[in-house]
């Protein structure tokens, strides 16, 4: 059964709109530095610009836009009570934003101290956030499989910041985990939970909902709805038993779980690409359009790990992780997350207004919140800015173009969500005025 919508429930229009207008600022900021580092930044995955551009991307970007719509989503599709959103968004927003400045330095500075204020705002405002969300997916009475995939990727997350705060701390007190390969490993499995646990599995269950609804596709298979989490949930169990002292060493076992992970992500893409050529509308909007470039980043993603993974000459390369990276956190997560806010802002903006002024004003269309040539132009300069950041790991001499388009795109993106917000803030006076005067006419 598909949960029903709770559009009484949202929480302020306050809550996801501090989140989203502050997650584009750093994904500029990740783009100017490669522009500054140049070719140096991609020398291989563990350079202190790589470092600080990828946390920057996936600790600001994704997980401030994700929190934010986690926030709506819950209380809408979930019906779920959050205890003080308002109260949460304002303690929540700044640590991450703080959290995300501390960590990014401690890259480039390498300074030990600000990987412990890193790990300490971090734990601070997950451990928040994740109690408040916990408490409403658990209370809610809605079911569905969009509601139980909401909850593994909770648990994702929860994993995810463990395992981050734990090595952002071993980083600022330079304490070994065992031995150096103890480390990567735990780093491997960080990575894992963040990109497959949290931010795939939250794509995943968000998709179950949004595009049947938004692209108007048909509903996923029910068979695949129910495999595909199971199946990375599994994948991610298997993975992690690799820091278990007598798996560490078994590298066969540890590519065979990762390659059935890839191929779950694969089937994934390819059942959403299917059904959205399957839609009843043949008119294609920039979120659709979008969603098709994260779903064939996500192939190339798969294929790529795989022709790796069969061909270690390349899958060895120290630059190969990059183009893993820039396939999976602009091409697959920023894409859908930038497609669905070009959803989320104007229909929050039309709910908010249509409530507060009802049919005595009723609000601007749609349409009007983000005009449909500055989203169409933002997203040609995000997957051209992709294409230069894929050139660049193979030529980094294309960095310096590279980061400024991808920079740039991010900021084209701050602007049109700023216009949203000042349509919301112009109309919403509008209609205050309009009470305002209503009301004096109306004493004696």
């Amino acid at each position: 059964m598909q949960p029903t919508l709770s559009f009484e429930q949202a929480p302020p229009i306050s809550v996801p709109f501090r989140f989203f207008l502050t997650a584009p600022l750093f994904g500029a900021a990740a783009g100017l530095i490669l522009a500054w580092l140049g070719p140096a930044a991609l020398e291989s995955r563990w350079a202190p610009g790589a470092l600080a551009m990828t946390h920057l991307i996936v600790v600001d970007f994704m997980l401030q836009a994700m929190c934010g719509s986690l926030l709506q989503f819950v209380a809408v599709v979930a019906g779920a009570n959050i205890w003080r959103p308002h109260l949460v968004a304002t303690l929540v927003h700044p640590l991450i934003t703080a959290g995300a400045v501390f960590l990014a330095t401690a890259f480039l500075l390498e300074e030990q101290l600000l990987f412990l204020l890193a790990a300490g705002a971090f734990a601070a405002a997950m451990g928040l956030f994740l109690t408040v969300m916990a408490l409403a997916l658990l209370r809610t009475p809605a079911r569905g499989m969009p509601i139980h995939v909401l909850r593994l990727a909770l648990l994702g997350l929860l994993l995810t910041v463990v395992l981050g705060v734990t090595l952002a701390a071993t980083l600022g007190m330079q304490e070994s985990v065992q031995s150096v390969w103890s480390l990567l490993t735990l780093i491997n499995v960080h990575v894992a939970w963040g990109l497959a646990g949290w931010a795939l599995m939250l794509v995943i269950g968000v998709s179950y909902l949004v595009v049947p609804m938004f692209q108007l596709t048909p509903a996923y298979p029910p068979w695949l709805t129910r495999a595909l989490p199971a199946g990375l949930l599994l994948v991610l169990c298997l993975w992690s038993l690799q820091l278990l002292p007598n798996l560490a060493g078994a590298q066969a076992w540890q590519s065979g779980v990762a390659v059935a992970g890839v191929l779950l992500a694969g089937l994934y893409a390819l059942a959403t690409l299917w059904l959205q050529a399957r839609r009843r509308r043949r008119q294609a909007d920039v979120t659709l359009v979008f969603w098709r470039g994260a779903m064939l980043s996500l192939l190339a993603f798969a294929v790529s790990w795989l022709a790796f993974d069969a061909l270690p000459q390349f899958g060895n390369h120290a630059r190969a992780p990059l183009w893993l990276g820039v396939l999976a956190l602009p091409g697959v997560f920023l894409s859908v997350i930038i497609g669905m806010l070009y959803k989320i802002m104007p229909f929050l903006n039309w709910l908010h207004l249509q409530r507060q002024g009802g049919t005595a004003m009723p609000p601007p269309n749609m349409k009007q919140m983000i005009p449909e040539g500055a989203q169409r132009g933002q997203m040609r300069l995000h997957f051209a800015a992709l294409a230069l950041l894929l050139a660049a790991v193979l030529w980094p001499a294309l960095a310096l173009p590279a980061g400024l388009a991808f920079s740039a795109s991010c900021l084209w993106l701050e602007w049109n969500l700023v216009g949203a917000a000042r349509v919301y803030t112009r109309f919403r006076d509008r209609i205050r005025a309009a009470a305002s005067q209503a009301a004096d006419s109306a004493r004696p």
